[in-house]
């Protein structure tokens, strides 16, 4: 063993964090130069960095399969809008005369009352299914999702409450303070766009969400979840209270959900019921299963790969379709090109990217490296 060695297992670890810390304050400027699509697309990997660490709650601790997450994108992100934009006062009048100038509700007092929403249908979702496992609970928890996305669809007539199929627009963007993160500042000679100044909430909110799932996995419940996961019936004989503890991964994942629709409403000023679509459920899932069901790094690597992928191969499938004389559709071929793509690395890695190392392997590794 070389005298660096300790040092090396000392300061490591703290080095690798700041190293990355510099380089996600420095990514937006550098993706800027580049044009603004790819700090949007930095934004949405943040954002669905945030729903697949929700996900990883219910999936990868838990055990229970929910094929309805995205559901709770919706509740968050249709409560932010109605929240703050002028679709009630402008359909109903007691709202209008209530508020003259337009509900403007400040975004964080929503964005937590859209996590305590979530987390609601999060438990409304979960208590009559708590008897089941596997495919039947997929099967309930996708209907859940496509009952949600039709309900917002429909719930234009009698009233105008969501708009319907044409969505809601003008809704206000994030403010803090004086600064308005929906206009481009200027500070100093360094010209900041919409697009960074939300990645940097974006960025703050996804390490928040790391660290409460960090917590939460090394927690006594984190590891109830687990116990759960692993053999339910001998976690009941334990005499752990398997039905609360369900509802309590459910509602917890689903407070994940709300808060990233929160901030999808306030990003793009625009929800409608087709950005809550069943492929959104399953594109987060697979961020999970594809990165490594319950270890944190591996669903953040799979989130943003999974965001990232389509659209790099937008470039890739821009250009063959030439090749061919035009007989290949460009978004058909992206298409075809995600799903080989996620079929290869499956067959290659099928724990994952970054699997969850396996506890009995770490320790005896550990209890050889001590002895």
């Amino acid at each position: 063993m070389t005298p660096t060695t300790p040092f090396i297992k000392r300061h490591g670890r703290p080095f690798l964090l700041v190293l990355l810390g510099l380089v996600l304050l420095l990514l937006p400027f550098v993706l800027q130069s580049f044009g603004n699509a790819w700090v949007r697309m930095a934004d949405n990997c943040l954002l669905y960095v945030i729903l697949a660490l929700g996900l990883n709650i219910v999936v990868g601790y838990a055990g229970l399969l929910d094929l309805g997450f995205v559901a709770f994108y919706a509740v968050g992100a249709y409560l932010f809008a109605l929240l703050s934009s002028p679709q009630l006062t402008d359909n109903f009048d007691a709202l209008a005369a209530a508020f003259p100038n337009g509900l403007h509700a400040a975004w964080w007092w929503v964005v937590p009352l859209a996590a305590l929403l979530a987390a609601l249908a999060g438990a409304l979702l979960g208590a009559p299914t708590l008897k089941l496992r596997g495919d039947y609970l997929a099967i309930v928890t996708l209907g859940f999702g496509e009952i949600v996305r039709i309900f917002m669809n429909n719930l234009d007539q009698p009233y105008n409450l969501t708009n319907g199929p044409k969505g809601i627009g003008q809704i206000d963007g994030l403010e803090i303070g004086s600064l308005s993160l929906a206009k481009t500042t200027q500070w100093g000679p360094l010209e900041i766009h919409s697009v960074t100044l939300y990645y940097f909430v974006f960025l703050a909110l996804a390490l928040l969400a790391v660290v409460v799932g960090s917590r939460l996995q090394n927690s006594r419940v984190g590891r109830a979840w687990m116990a759960i996961r692993e053999d339910e019936i001998a976690a009941k004989a334990m005499g752990l209270n398997t039905r609360n503890l369900k509802l309590l991964a459910f509602a917890t994942a689903a407070s994940f959900g709300g808060v990233a629709g929160a901030l999808f409403a306030a990003f793009q000023g625009f929800v409608s019921p087709e950005s809550f679509s069943l492929m959104e459920s399953v594109m987060i899932v697979a961020m999970v299963v594809l990165g490594g069901i319950g270890h944190i790094p591996g669903v953040i690597l799979g989130a943003v790969l999974l965001t990232a992928l389509p659209e790099v191969l937008r470039y890739v499938s821009t250009s063959l379709p030439a090749l061919t004389g035009g007989r290949l559709d460009a978004s058909i071929l992206r298409q075809l090109l995600i799903a080989l793509a996620i079929i290869g690395v499956m067959l290659w890695r099928p724990r994952g990217l970054w699997p969850a190392p396996e506890h009995g392997k770490a320790m005896a590794n550990k209890g050889a490296v001590n002895g």
